[in-house]
């Protein structure tokens, strides 16, 4: 299995009420039903308010890494990036457990 992890920070002046970022987190809370390659899917927003924390994460399974391309691919995990390109950053991470 590959645990893929995504840490969003919004940009600058960009606060959660806006509604680019309430379409984006809808989008991104919708794909753990539309992408058959996701073993487990959780999103939300963090809860810490220290100053290195990210604003809002992505923790998701997939079985293998030909399933993880499958899942980068799909047209509902690309329309999501899409949309958070336009006030958030990221950082990932991708490892077997």
């Amino acid at each position: 299995m590959i645990r893929h992890l995504v840490l969003f920070k919004l940009n600058e002046g960009v606060e959660r009420d806006d509604p680019r970022v309430v379409a984006g987190v809808r989008a991104f809370e919708e794909l753990g039903e539309q992408i058959p390659e996701l073993r487990s899917w959780e999103c939300g927003w963090n809860i810490s308010d220290r100053p290195i924390a990210y604003d809002y994460a992505i923790n998701s399974a997939v079985e293998d890494t030909d399933a993880l391309q499958r899942y980068l691919d799909h047209p509902a995990h690309r329309a999501g990036v899409g949309q958070w390109r336009e006030f958030a950053t990221w950082v990932i991470a991708d490892y077997p457990f």
